[in-house]
């Protein structure tokens, strides 16, 4: 689902570059003509890849600037059309093929392999050419103030795919994960900097490491907000820069969605829960058996209005992010397209004021985890998980 949809799945990256010098925006826009999508619905091609306008997948023509400025946003979206081959129907045309071959040749019992690798690679090549290509498509959202890019999926296949693209439409320009340790280091307090350093378990500043070792800041983040919301503290502060204003008060907890994993020679053991929970019992029990919260469905409620969030604790990921609704006026005095912006901006600070919260809560539980009291909270924690 793209970035105007109520439920939006979200990955957020930091932008890492200099900007050329000149007319910037001109410049984004001959990167994105360079690398624009070309259909291939009249070609035999097997795929294509390339930048659309974000609320017009048909269009790739970004020499308007304002096809893709939104204030201090960027914002297009990535194409990818694709024509797949069942794979069972390959083999089974292959199989008649294979057999109508021998049938014509009875001194023969076997088709040689180069031969039957042309007979697939043929088969292959005549249904690739009859089949219609399947598109998929990612926003990608560009604050050009703070150079975050959030982008709309959480699937690591796409989000490589992304992370490709812009580093090849954007030359000099990296995409570098927001993950659980570097989005402590932006929320906290600077003299707390050095208590997270202390803490955090990677060897290195390479990302990958940064995550895989850091696991355990999702994990007890997540068993945290689920203590106090058992214990019905569940009131919190806007701590954190946003549309909402600083010190305003607003609702966070969990409730009725958790997935737990534990890893062990075994291999992986996972367990979802789903439904409302008593004192969270089952999921108590399953963190005593050894298992981590990765994921959780996370609420926010301040004034008449409530987020959802999907947490991957693992990354930080955001799925099935759902903001108060935001509804398109369609009458004959509206202009459309002034319509769509107005959509776009209450979008994004719906979208912003989310996650401020987050981070607002993130922030509270950090300051907890990273500071002397740290303990006497474990103890209570442990002591609610063997009641």
């Amino acid at each position: 689902m793209g970035i105007l949809s109520n439920t939006v799945s979200l990955f957020q990256y930091r932008l890492h570059g200099v900007r050329p010098e000149g007319d910037f925006e001109a410049w984004i826009g001959r990167q994105l003509m360079k690398n624009q999508f070309m259909g291939i619905d009249k070609t035999a091609e097997e795929s294509s890849t390339g930048w659309v306008v974000f609320d017009n997948h048909q269009s790739s023509d970004f020499t308007d600037p304002t096809t893709f400025v939104r204030d201090h946003y960027l914002v297009f979206s990535l194409r990818r059309d694709q024509r797949k081959v069942p794979s069972t129907l390959v083999k089974n045309l292959l199989l008649a093929e294979c057999d109508k071959w021998l049938s014509e040749r009875p001194a023969i019992s076997r088709v040689p392999s180069r031969r039957r690798l042309e007979m697939k690679e043929n088969i292959h090549a005549s249904l690739i050419a009859r089949s219609l290509p399947v598109p998929s498509s990612w926003d990608v959202v560009w604050d050009t103030r703070s150079d975050v890019v959030s982008i709309t999926s959480i699937s690591a296949r796409a989000l490589d795919l992304i992370e490709d693209e812009v580093s090849r439409t954007f030359e000099g320009f990296l995409l570098e994960p927001i993950h659980p340790i570097s989005r402590a280091e932006a929320v906290l307090v600077k003299s707390l900097h050095g208590a997270l350093e202390r803490a955090n378990q990677a060897p290195s500043k390479d990302v990958l490491l940064q995550i895989k070792k850091n696991r355990w800041l999702g994990w007890e983040f997540l068993l945290w907000l689920m203590y106090r919301t058992s214990a019905g503290v569940s009131t919190y502060e806007v701590t954190q820069d946003g549309p909402a204003e600083r010190d305003e008060r607003f609702l966070s907890y969990l409730h009725d969605r958790f997935v737990l994993c534990s890893e062990g020679e075994d291999g992986i053991r996972k367990s979802s829960i789903i439904g409302p929970q008593r004192d969270f019992a089952e999921a108590r029990r399953a963190i005593q058996d050894g298992k981590n919260i990765t994921e959780a469905l996370l609420y926010f409620e301040k004034d008449s209005m409530k987020w959802k969030i999907s947490l991957k604790a693992d990354l930080f990921a955001f799925g099935s992010f759902t903001c108060p609704p935001v509804t398109i006026e369609r009458d004959e005095i509206t202009d459309p397209i002034q319509e769509r912006e107005a959509v776009f901006f209450e979008r994004m600070n719906l979208i912003e004021t989310g996650l401020q919260l987050f981070e607002s809560v993130y922030a509270a539980f950090l300051s907890q985890r990273l500071q002397g009291g740290w303990q006497d909270t474990h103890r209570e924690i442990s002591a609610w998980l063997n009641q």
